[in-house]
């Protein structure tokens, strides 16, 4: 399994932010923000970091996906 972080992008449209504005806001690094965009781990710290800036849940920004 793999996490994909498109509900995240979508969360980040819907509350009209950039990329760069989430790793503001969450205090994390532009190149954690890479390794979400390009579907790789990163810690719970950081999920915590970004469910807390957006004020939502670990289920409201990723979810888990069967690889084929």
């Amino acid at each position: 399994m793999s996490a994909c972080y498109k509900k995240l992008w979508k969360l980040l449209i819907d509350k009209d932010l950039k990329k760069k504005d989430l790793a503001k806001i969450a205090n994390i690094s532009n190149y954690t923000v890479t390794k979400l965009t390009r579907g790789e781990n990163v810690t719970t710290d950081v999920l915590g970091k970004i469910c807390k800036a957006l004020d939502c849940g670990v289920e409201d920004i990723m979810e888990f996906v069967a690889e084929e």
